[in-house]
């Protein structure tokens, strides 16, 4: 059977914890920062861990 080839894309995106969860970026961070509060674009900032029914489909594009 050859490797399982990892998913690029997902694999610039997502990064995984020692206890084998995904933490991801937030959406809405490129532009348009005027009408956000400055209490949003704070919390924007930081990452999150992904929810469990994407942690299904990740784990399927990132075999390793």
């Amino acid at each position: 059977m050859p490797k399982m080839k990892t998913h690029k894309g997902m694999a610039k995106r997502v990064k995984k914890t020692g206890t084998g969860k995904y933490l991801r970026g937030h959406a809405y961070t490129s532009h348009m920062f005027s009408h956000k509060t400055q209490k949003q674009k704070r919390k924007l900032r930081h990452q999150t861990v992904c929810s469990p029914g994407d942690t299904a489909r990740i784990r399927v594009l990132l075999p390793n």
